[in-house]
């Protein structure tokens, strides 16, 4: 049965409420209506669960080529340095852009406070406070404090509500993407392709970088299904370009930093709708994610590691010393690997964090939101090792986009972590997601702005939602229990080293997981917990069907059966893309 359902139009529609989404919406606003859809309350984006901080060129004895150096050699040389140093050249512009939006970044001490929004023009800035992480040569991230993603949150959403032109939506979940493919398959059959698709995926691997993939572009977005988890509705949305900006996939895995509305549900609808998806097999695992049963997924920033912080085991030897010259301040991949070697190894539950010898008064003021947390489970970071172990923390792969955030869909653009943009190569530096975020989420708003709003209008109507005889769903045991079990699998096949057999043996059970989960997604009406289990299978896969396709060991992804660099086969992007 289709249904009449609600219907909105607007120019742009964003889907996400995070950097990426924001920055696009405010830059898009004053050239056509935009309406962006929060899958949960604004405030919870994976934006705002980010600590350290944006980096960029700041200084005057930091340069462009360092900052391009870092990222490609942290990316395990994967990523292209012209490509990487295109997107970085816009990093200290990106950085302005939200200053000027009222974002306070931490100062350096002594400065004076902050001149207003309006006023900061270039060398009228204030000296900012610079720390370093992992990876980089030189004091490059700016921060506020150690809860930077949840200022940049706050200032993004004023500056939201302040403009006339945006409407904020919570609690929109969307389904799938709709195209004039699927619209016009509609007309022609029914009921195929609305509400689901029956049809397996299968993919293909491709070498080479975007551009052999996204010219040539055959299918148009028209818009999305989207559910109003308040009211259990169904809702079209239709607009003249679609922007994804959903975030990662962190809670595919059984431990992760994310929050829970990270269940890549950018990543599966693109895939379905025909997106070409590059690199899932680079899962960045944070080396430090606090290991207490009181506070869950929370991150121990690597600002930490930046500022000095050194990890132990529980002896108290300094075990990456003697593993990489920049010892804890190597690389989250290798940090991860070893730490997750030495934690398998020894048989231990964790390993520790040590900030005592940096003293109490500094670590309480350059880290008090992560000191509050830690103290209200009982450990005290100045006087005692923070206990740690790796978790899912990033996804460096995603739907591949050119450097205007054009995906292989007429009408689709994304910005963000759900992104391939061939920033991050094999493994993201630190701190460069926030930018990349920033920089897209601009170039995506001139992108449509150019070229969606003078597109022709196909003139097809998308028709309502088409639940069929699915009936309220009776054993919802079943979400949650399949849910688990893929994320354990996840976490125990597929984790930060891999086998050939793991992986092989995770792809036979998704399979058969999907199809399970495929009938009773026809079989029940539709809801967040269905939509995100359906999402979190299909992204599963995605990222196994990589890391089989990729026969080397490269940045963040390790197998044991080919566990050498090849660069000679394998330095490029792994493509996948549905065929129809």
């Amino acid at each position: 049965m289709t249904e009449a359902a609600p219907t909105s139009d607007c120019d742009f529609l964003v889907i996400g409420a995070g950097l990426g989404g924001l920055s696009f919406a405010l830059a898009a606003a004053d050239r056509g209506s935009v309406i962006v859809l929060a899958k949960d309350a604004p405030e919870c984006s994976n934006t705002a669960f980010a600590q350290g901080g944006i980096a960029a060129v700041w200084d005057a004895a930091d340069s462009l080529d360092d900052h391009v150096r870092d990222t490609v050699k942290a990316g395990a040389s994967l990523a292209d340095p012209a490509l990487v140093k295109r997107i970085l050249a816009d990093g200290p512009d990106a950085v302005r852009r939200l200053i000027r939006l009222g974002v306070e970044f931490s100062l350096e001490e002594g400065d004076p406070a902050q001149a207003p929004a309006a006023e900061t023009d270039g060398d009228s800035l204030p000296s900012y406070d610079l720390t370093r992480e992992g990876g980089h040569s030189a004091r490059r991230v700016l921060h506020a404090g150690d809860m930077t993603g949840v200022e940049i949150q706050r200032a993004m959403l004023a500056a939201v509500a302040a403009h006339p032109n945006i409407e904020l939506l919570s609690n929109h979940v969307a389904i799938d993407l709709v195209t004039e493919r699927k619209v016009s398959r509609h007309a022609a059959k029914g009921r195929l392709g609305l509400g689901g698709n029956r049809s397996d995926q299968s993919v293909r691997y491709g070498p080479g970088g975007p551009e052999g993939w996204l010219p040539g572009q055959r299918d148009r977005c028209l818009g999305a299904y989207v559910l109003d988890a308040t009211s259990g509705e169904v809702k079209v949305f239709s607009a003249r370009a679609t922007v994804l900006a959903t975030g990662g996939a962190g809670k595919v895995y059984r431990y992760t930093s994310n929050p829970d509305l990270a269940t890549g549900d950018g990543l599966a609808m693109s895939y379905r709708a025909g997106a070409v998806i590059g690199n899932m097999e680079f899962v960045q695992f944070h080396p430090t994610c606090l290991f207490h049963p009181g506070a869950k997924s929370f991150l121990i920033s690597e600002a930490l590691r930046g500022e000095g912080g050194v990890l132990r085991l529980p002896d108290g030897t300094d075990f990456m010393r003697d593993t990489h010259p920049m010892a804890s301040l190597a690389p989250r991949d290798i940090v991860a690997r070893e730490t997750d070697a030495r934690i398998k190894r020894h048989g231990l539950p964790c390993v520790f964090l040590d900030m005592t010898h940096l003293g109490s008064s500094y670590l309480c003021e350059r880290f008090p939101g992560i000191h509050e947390v830690l103290m209200s489970v009982g450990i005290d970071m100045t006087r005692e090792p923070i206990p740690v172990v790796p978790a899912a923390h990033y996804f460096c792969g995603g739907v591949v986009v050119d450097e205007g955030a054009r995906t292989r869909i007429q009408g689709l653009l994304a910005v963000g972590e759900v992104t391939c943009t061939g920033l991050h190569g094999a493994n993201r530096l630190a701190s460069n997601s926030l930018l990349e975020a920033a920089i897209f989420g601009a170039r995506a708003a001139d992108t449509a702005v150019s070229e969606c709003l003078i597109a022709a209008s196909s003139g097809l109507q998308i028709p309502g939602w088409d639940s069929g005889d699915a009936r309220d769903a009776d054993e919802l045991v079943v979400v949650e229990h399949t849910w688990d079990e893929i994320r354990r699998l996840m976490w125990n096949y597929v984790g930060i080293v891999r086998t050939d057999r793991r992986l092989n043996r995770a792809l036979a059970r998704i399979d058969l997981i999907k199809k399970e989960i495929q009938a009773y997604y026809w079989d029940f009406k539709v809801t967040r917990d269905l939509v995100e289990l359906r999402n979190i299978a299909l992204v599963a896969e995605l990222v196994v069907r990589s890391a089989l396709a990729r026969r080397e060991s490269r940045g963040l992804h390790y197998n044991l059966d080919c566990p050498d660099p090849d660069d000679q086969n394998w330095r490029h992007t792994t493509m996948l893309r549905r065929e129809w």
